[in-house]
């Protein structure tokens, strides 16, 4: 069975957000809660997150050019892509 990956996107303590990718959503929030995540997500005052988007893709490319695009918009983009895919839903 191939597994799927995922884009995903995290809202910190600070309101910040994250955005990442894995194979396992869960394992991954774990990390970052446990200040073993991303180098972000370590600094106390960011957690702890909630996972608040993930989405599925069929290869690693299409996740990680998901996230990079999402990285790209500013912040005002960023909530209104969250909340049209959380209508989408």
């Amino acid at each position: 069975m191939a597994s799927k990956h995922y884009f995903y996107v995290l809202h910190c303590k600070d309101n910040t957000f994250y955005a990442g990718y894995t194979t396992d959503p869960t394992r991954r929030l774990n990390e970052h809660n446990e200040g073993i995540g991303a180098k972000y997500t370590r600094l106390a005052k960011r957690r702890p997150l909630t996972m608040i988007h993930q989405e599925d893709f069929e290869t690693r490319s299409e996740a990680t050019k998901a996230e990079a695009a999402f990285k790209k918009l500013t912040r005002k983009q960023k909530e209104s892509y969250l909340k049209r895919q959380r209508d989408v839903i």
